[in-house]
């Protein structure tokens, strides 16, 4: 139960979505509103292409990765 005093110093109103994370000994936790605003930033200006990119990139890895222990190296 978050107490009193936390909820309404965040605007916590009943049904609201909490995300929560670890960050090193820490608990993080932050309103669903809050998580959404937050990655909007992290991506705002980038285009689209990027992230695809990225993706190819990421699979591209995980094939090769998935060939290695096929092989029986690492």
């Amino acid at each position: 139960m978050i107490p009193a005093s936390i909820r309404k110093a965040l605007g916590l109103e009943p049904g609201d979505t909490l995300s929560f994370r670890v960050e090193g000994e820490r608990v993080l936790m932050t309103t669903r509103a809050t998580a959404i605003a937050e990655l909007q930033q992290l991506f705002a200006g980038r285009r689209p292409s990027d992230g695809l990119r990225a993706s190819d990139d990421l699979i591209a890895e995980r094939r090769a990765e998935a060939v290695r222990e096929n092989l029986g190296t690492s």
